[in-house]
């Protein structure tokens, strides 16, 4: 004689089917991250001195960090400022420009259209987003001498202040490398395709998005996106230091082209420039597990920066 399932075991297995359909959802969607990129390609900071701990984060991660980062030093902002900017958005949004978030809000630093900070077209720019943070930053008395969880709650108005604190070391390694302080300090991978081209206008232009149209010689142009691609670009490198940045032994020319070289290794996924040289050093997306290695003559070419306090950032985009 068959006996039927009781409630309370039909109830058990029922509760167990669930929970596993709640792991396979979740094992699907981490493969699907995986494959679609949110596991790779990945990008490496490292400290100063070269010693000490790292970050790992993906390419999209390091692009939007680097934009985070230009808007905030020509503005003529100190690191400390891009330090709070970083953190916060590796907070509010793991440095992904989302388009969701609590109610309203949206984008790197979920900023909310209802509360003023701008239409969602707006906000969702990395550049406006970060444009719009500096200002309000930059109205907080005194915020480079606060804790961190101070200041940035001071622009953001956040449920949870102190969450913020957590992302203080990856945030200061972050923006020591992409100011240019820490040399060859940003590495990152990649995995496109030799058949992907790029377009060095669109590089072009993305520079000035974010660095101001003075970060190319005068009277040149900014570049048309979709006109045909040159296959190197170089940026020449002011010998002058920009306000509140410090700099190390090879000076402010030296931290200029760190900055925007760096910048370069950040994008390179996503404007498909397969390598960057500045400083006798080089990165190659084709030898990227290499990070920087010295280029060919690097004793002439470290020699011309450090006699001039200037140089120039060279970028060989893909076709």
């Amino acid at each position: 004689m068959s006996e039927t399932a009781s409630p309370v075991r039909r109830g058990r297995t029922m509760r167990i089917a669930a929970a596993l359909a709640v792991l396979l959802a979740l094992v699907g969607y981490v493969v699907v991250q995986y494959v679609t990129g949110g596991g790779a390609p990945r990008c490496t900071v490292r400290a100063a001195d070269g010693e000490g701990p790292t970050y790992e984060l993906s390419a999209e991660q390091a692009a939007n960090a680097a934009t985070i980062s230009a808007v905030g030093t020509t503005r003529g902002l100190p690191e400390r400022a891009v330090t709070i900017a970083l953190a916060t958005a590796l907070q509010e949004s793991a440095l992904r420009n989302i388009k969701h978030g609590d109610r309203d809000s949206l984008g790197l630093f979920q900023q909310r259209p209802s509360k003023g900070w701008g239409t969602p077209k707006q906000i969702l720019d990395p550049v406006y987003a970060s444009e719009r943070f500096y200002e309000r930053l930059a109205e907080v008395p005194g915020y480079s001498r606060l804790p961190l969880t101070v200041a940035a709650q001071r622009v953001q108005r956040s449920g949870f202040p102190q969450a913020y604190a957590k992302h203080e070391p990856n945030a200061g390694l972050l923006a020591a490398a992409l100011t240019g302080r820490a040399s060859a300090a940003l590495t990152c991978e990649s995995r496109r395709g030799d058949a992907e081209a790029g377009d060095a206008g669109k590089v072009r232009s993305e520079l000035v998005r974010a660095f101001g149209p003075e970060v190319l010689p005068k009277g040149a142009s900014a570049g048309r996106t979709g006109a045909p691609a040159a296959r190197e670009l170089s940026v020449p490198v002011e010998g002058r230091l920009r306000s509140g940045l410090r700099t190390d032994g090879g000076g402010a020319g030296q931290q200029r082209g760190w900055e925007l070289a760096h910048w370069a290794v950040a994008r390179a996924e996503e404007l498909h420039i397969e390598e960057v040289s500045f400083g006798g050093r080089v990165w190659s997306s084709k030898e990227s597990e290499r990070g920087w290695r010295q280029a060919e003559e690097p004793a002439a070419a470290e020699g011309e920066t450090a006699r001039s306090g200037a140089g120039e950032v060279r970028m060989r985009i893909a076709r």
